[in-house]
């Protein structure tokens, strides 16, 4: 007996839908980042750009924008992916109707809107409050590392650059002696037309390279004095407050801070300001992206991109940036031992901040601690925190750090994808983070809202 299957009607002509919205649902994500842009989002500052009726018409910069960050929430960055998306996909062509922007045009517009683009993180951020997924009873703040648009082997160390760029002068040197000495020999051979003189390109590449590492050598020995002026300046300062309280610095008199690079330090060729940084799985060559989280559903209320491996120095600019934000202080902050420092917990004090800051991993600080600790009559505020933090025990909001940014980390990085920034230069990856932290916010807002529609059928 045969079996009757459902008829395939991939030849029959449909018609189509009366518009492209009815391409998806009405609750999709298409639909919500695109209503969102249009009624919720101020894009003065990218409109405004455009005033001269020359040329071809330009693509709405409202629904380029719509694009981009609705790319960006299903984890597609690149412009030839954007592009080709929105000729195959539907929730797309929903956005874009049926006239896709090319891949240049996507590139264009992101890198000249950059910075507005990365603006509408505070928009979204406050409408993320309005909606009430924001609290801030408690927010933790954690870095994750991130690839730059370069190798980490095209990075040379001070040390070597010197040798290196001394090497390829010496060999383009030779080079050129050879080429003269043999002038003469190359005239009779090659005729009036060409002189012989002419230089290899390969040796025109190594003398450009020579004077590559020449420029960055250069900028390490600027940034060394640089740091070792404020360095010197900082000792100063503090010398000057310890003198005017009658204290003396306890210990031998430092050494001055040099002015001279560590042989170590190095630069990178293809992103000059990426650092080299180390991870759970290795060094790369990299930033040090920061985001400070929310407990109340994982919205991001901060994010910044710095060059320092080190996030020490990064905790009083994100508190209060968090502020600058929201216009209002988080009731609570957490971090990990890498934020943790007498000037920081000093800092957060200040702030009327109930802060909770490791102050090391929990078996090094047992392994450390004396069986018969004596009692220090002026504890420090980092021997108070640790001695917080034991006292609360599993009870202490401590334990919302891990549950807080490591998670909102693995959704950008694992969920979409966003491994590796796409620019290069402190500035532009700043801009791109940024993009990416205000559609992790839409994407929450977006699942905020739909628990809300639930809840009020279910009601």
């Amino acid at each position: 007996m045969s079996k009757t299957f459902r008829a395939w009607k991939i030849d029959e002509p449909l018609f189509l839908p009366p518009t492209v919205q009815d391409f998806v649902a009405e609750d999709h994500l298409a639909r919500f980042v695109l209503s969102l842009v249009i009624e919720d989002l101020d894009l003065c500052e990218i409109t405004g750009t455009y005033g001269s009726e020359k040329g071809q018409p330009p693509f709405d910069p409202v629904m380029m924008v719509a694009l981009l960050l609705y790319a960006y929430c299903c984890g597609i960055y690149s412009s030839r992916r954007i592009a080709k998306a929105c000729g195959e996909r539907v929730d797309f062509m929903s956005i874009v109707g049926l006239d896709a922007p090319n891949f240049r045009t996507v590139s264009d517009f992101r890198k000249r809107h950059l910075e507005a683009l990365s603006g509408l993180f505070v928009q979204v951020l406050r409408l993320c409050e309005t909606a009430g997924l924001v609290k801030l009873g408690h927010v933790a703040l954690d870095g994750t590392k991130i690839k730059a648009n370069a190798s980490k082997h095209k990075a040379m160390s001070y040390e070597r650059m010197e040798a290196r760029a001394a090497e390829m002068e010496a060999e383009v040197a030779r080079w050129l002696a050879a080429a003269e000495a043999a002038d003469a020999e190359e005239d009779k051979a090659l005729g009036r037309d060409r002189t012989g003189e002419e230089m290899p390109d390969w040796v025109a590449d190594k003398k450009r390279r020579a004077e590559k590492i020449r420029a960055a050598k250069a900028e390490l020995e600027a940034e060394a004095r640089a740091a070792a002026e404020a360095k010197a300046k900082a000792e100063a300062g503090a010398e000057e407050q310890r003198r005017k309280e009658g204290r003396k610095k306890p210990g031998k008199p430092a050494a001055p801070p040099s002015g001279e690079p560590d042989p170590k330090a190095q630069k990178n060729f293809t992103d000059p300001e990426s650092r080299i940084m180390k991870t759970k799985d290795g060094f790369i060559q990299g930033y040090n992206a920061q985001a400070a989280v929310d407990a109340q559903a994982q919205i991001i209320v901060a994010q910044d991109v710095t060059q320092s491996a080190a996030d020490h120095g990064q905790l009083v600019a994100m508190t209060d940036a968090v502020e600058d934000n929201l216009g209002r202080k988080p009731a609570q902050l957490s971090a990990d031992a890498g934020y943790c420092s007498e000037d920081n917990l000093k800092a957060l004090e200040a702030r009327g901040i109930d802060a909770y800051l490791a102050t090391g991993r929990a078996r090094d600080a047992v392994a450390a601690a004396p069986t018969t600790p004596e009692p220090a009559e002026l504890p420090t505020r980092v021997e108070a925190m640790r001695a917080k933090l034991k006292a609360g025990g599993h009870d202490s909001p401590y334990r919302l750090r891990k549950q807080l940014p490591e998670p909102v980390f693995g959704q950008i990085k694992q969920a979409r994808g966003f491994r590796q920034f796409l620019l290069r230069g402190i500035d532009k990856v700043a801009g791109e983070w940024g993009m990416v932290c205000t559609a992790h916010n839409l994407t929450k807002l977006f699942q905020g809202g739909c628990l809300s529609a639930a809840t009020a059928a279910a009601a």
